[in-house]
């Protein structure tokens, strides 16, 4: 079965929208990340820019100059953000070389808890 990003590589899905907001697109964040009482604001809008880097291409690998202009907030702010996602096991971080962006794997666990 192909991703979404290959369907949409070969045009075989053509998204025509006239509204701006539908145009540049959307970002559905899981509810878990959303809700967790370990995340920053910031670690949840990190993980939020992650997905939405990766979503058409399955990987994503943005600089941490790219997120910090992306998300408003200061390189060293997305470092710290990165940190407690991968804290958190919700980001693993491979470092490609000197002078390369990281690659970042996003890592869904969900633990099931018992009802109330």
């Amino acid at each position: 079965m192909k991703s979404i990003g290959d369907l949409l590589r070969e045009r075989t899905i053509v998204l025509e929208a006239h509204d701006p907001v539908l145009a540049e697109g959307f970002t559905q964040v899981p509810n878990f990340i959303l809700r967790s009482s370990s995340l920053s604001m910031g670690a949840k809008l990190t993980y939020a820019m992650f997905l939405s880097y990766a979503w058409h291409n399955d990987f994503c690998f943005p600089g941490q100059e790219t997120l910090a202009r992306d998300i408003g907030v200061s390189r060293q702010s997305v470092v710290a953000f990165i940190h407690q996602l991968e804290r958190a096991g919700f980001v693993q971080v491979k470092r490609l070389g000197l002078g390369k962006t990281n690659r970042y794997t996003l890592r869904f666990r969900v633990q099931s808890t018992p009802n109330r």
